[in-house]
C-alpha cells in the first residue's frame, strides 16, 4: 500500500472521529429541551351534545389543535356540563371556564345592545353582510367597548358563521296573517322577545333543550329555535307540524367565541393568533356544513315526518318591520345602543345597495331550471 493511500485513510478516520467528537461536544454543551405539555383550555357551549351547533364548535376545536401542532387542546363540553346554557359568559369572566361557544343574545339581559350583535333589527342586510360589519364596519370595536368598558367583563370574543335567517317557527296551525300571532305563548330570545311582545305574543325565553317539553306541557303554543337540523334533532316535528320559514326576528345571527381575557393574554402570541384566526377558518366550514345539513334535513321533515313547510306571508314580515319601528325609539335613548344601530344602518345603506344592485335574481334562475318547486 502506498504512503498516499495510508495518509488518505488516516485523514478520513481522523475526520470521522473529529466530527463525532464535535457532535458529542455540542450535545453536552446544549441543555436538554423538555417536551412542552400542551395548553388545555376548557370550553363549554350553550348547546346539547346532540345539536349540530356542537358539531360546529367541534370543527373549531379540531382546527385549533391542528394549527397549533398539538400545543393547544380544547376540552369541549355541552350545555350544562359546568354551567347553564345562558351562564357561559359569566363563567368565562370568573375563570370557571377558559372559553365558551354561544350567541350574544343569551346575555342580552345585561345590556340590550348585546342583541344587536346577533338578533337586531333588519336594515336589509343578511348574515354574511352583518358579519362583514363586525370585521370592517366597526362591529368588533363596539363589541369590545360593550363587553370590557361598559360591562367590565374579563373576556375577549370573536365572531363566526353568519347564520341563515331563522324561521318564524313551529305552529299547531298555519300562520296566514299577523293577527294570528296575537295571544300566542311563543318561545324566542333576545330583542326578538321585545319584537314578538309588540306583535301581541306572550313570550317565554327558554334554552333549546327546554323547548319541546314546554310545548308538550302547554307552557308555550309555538316556538322558534334556529334551523331545520337543530329543530329536527330535538323533536320539533313531534309537537307541531307547521313550519314557517323566513322571518325578520333573527335574520343575521352569528356564533360568539368567548375567552377569559387573563387566560387568553397569558398565552404565547402565536397561540393567541391561532385562537383568533381559527374563528375565521371555522366560519367557512360551519357555513358549508349548514348548507348541506339544513337543506337535507328540511327535505326529511317534509318527506319523512309529514311537516307542512311554508314561507311566512309578507303580511307577517311587514308587521315585523312595523314592530321593529315601534320598539327601537325607546331603546335608542341609550347612547351606546344608538351608536351601534347608527353604525349598522350606515353600513347597510352602503353595502346592501351594492349587493342588491349587483346580484341577479337567483329565484328566477332557480324557477327556470326547477319549475314548480316554489
Amino acid at each position: 500500500m502506498t504512503k498516499a493511500a495510508i495518509s488518505r485513510r488516516r485523514f478520513l478516520r481522523n475526520s470521522t472521529l473529529g466530527a463525532g467528537a464535535a457532535a458529542a461536544a455540542t450535545t453536552l454543551a446544549t441543555p436538554a429541551v423538555l417536551a412542552q405539555a400542551p395548553v388545555l383550555l376548557r370550553m363549554q357551549s350553550s348547546w346539547p351534545s346532540s345539536d349540530v351547533f356542537q358539531e360546529m364548535a367541534q370543527q373549531y376545536v379540531e382546527r385549533v389543535e391542528m394549527m397549533s401542532g398539538g400545543r393547544l387542546k380544547i376540552d369541549l363540553l355541552p350545555a350544562g356540563a359546568v354551567v347553564g346554557a345562558f351562564q357561559v359568559q359569566d363563567a368565562c369572566h370568573d375563570g370557571v371556564l377558559d372559553a365558551a361557544h354561544d350567541v350574544p343574545v343569551y346575555w342580552y339581559g345585561k345590556n340590550k345592545a348585546a342583541s344587536l350583535f346577533g338578533t337586531g333589527p333588519v336594515f336589509g342586510a343578511d348574515a354574511t353582510q352583518m358579519i362583514a360589519w363586525m370585521y370592517h364596519g366597526g362591529g368588533n370595536e363596539l363589541y369590545r367597548e360593550l363587553t370590557q368598558d361598559i360591562l367590565g367583563l374579563n373576556v375577549v370574543g370573536f365572531f363566526a358563521f353568519g347564520m341563515p335567517a331563522q324561521p318564524l317557527g313551529w305552529f299547531k296551525n298555519p300562520i296566514e296573517s299577523a293577527d294570528q300571532l296575537a295571544g300566542l305563548k311563543y318561545r324566542t330570545v333576545g330583542l326578538a322577545a321585545d319584537l314578538f311582545q309588540a306583535m301581541g305574543c306572550a313570550v317565554a325565553q327558554l334554552p333549546g333543550g327546554e323547548i319541546v317539553p314546554a310545548m308538550e306541557r302547554g307552557v308555550i303554543d309555538a316556538f322558534e329555535f334556529n334551523n331545520p337540523t337543530s329543530d329536527m334533532r330535538f323533536g320539533a316535528q313531534d309537537v307541531a307540524k307547521n313550519y314557517m320559514l323566513a322571518s325578520y326576528h333573527q335574520a343575521s345571527e352569528s356564533f360568539e367565541f368567548i375567552f377569559n381575557k387573563d387566560k387568553f393574554e397569558s398565552l404565547d402570541d402565536d397561540l393567541q393568533a391561532i385562537l383568533k384566526y381559527a374563528v375565521e377558518s371555522v366560519h367557512l366550514s360551519n357555513t358549508a356544513l349548514a348548507m348541506d345539513q339544513y337543506s337535507s334535513d328540511l327535505a326529511k321533515l317534509q318527506n319523512e315526518s309529514g311537516v307542512n313547510v311554508m314561507r311566512t306571508p309578507d303580511d307577517v314580515l311587514k308587521a315585523q318591520l312595523a314592530a321593529w319601528d315601534q320598539i327601537l325609539p325607546p331603546l335608542m335613548e341609550d347612547e351606546f345602543f344608538a351608536k351601534v344601530v347608527e353604525s349598522q344602518k350606515a353600513w347597510c345603506e352602503r353595502v346592501v345597495f351594492y349587493t342588491l344592485q349587483n346580484a341577479p335574481d337567483y329565484r328566477l334562475a332557480y324557477q327556470h331550471y326547477f319549475p314548480g318547486k316554489i
